[in-house]
């Protein structure tokens, strides 16, 4: 089982910069991907950023040059720096971790642009 908890989420500006982190706990040496996703009111959840262990990384086309991945070295912190942020991004940001079998999910963070 793997824990998961994020935080940094709040109401920002248009043009400004939020960083998410999310801190996983559990049997986390089992985790090969850690990734953060969101979904907007009326939509479904979609991919954000994710990362692999072998350090591979993978970013949504509306996210690219604008949001960055990264991880601790003992694999059990996950972060998204998350730059020129604008209204499309109002979401609830979730994390995410994969272990081969299962995807663990967080209780999700609400991540608010402002126009």
């Amino acid at each position: 089982q793997v824990q998961l908890v994020e935080s940094g989420g709040g109401l920002v500006e248009a043009g400004g910069s939020l960083r998410l982190s999310c801190v996983a706990s559990g049997i986390i040496y089992r985790i090969s991907i850690l990734g953060w996703y969101r979904q907007a009111p009326g939509k479904q959840r979609e991919l954000v950023a994710m990362l692999t262990r072998g350090g591979s990384t993978n970013y949504a086309d509306s996210v690219k040059g604008r949001f960055t991945i990264s991880r601790d070295n003992a694999w059990n912190m996950v972060y998204l720096q998350m730059d020129s942020l604008n209204p499309e991004d109002t979401a609830v940001y979730y994390c995410n971790a994969y272990d081969y079998n299962t995807n663990y999910w967080g209780q999700g963070t609400q991540v608010t642009v402002s126009s």
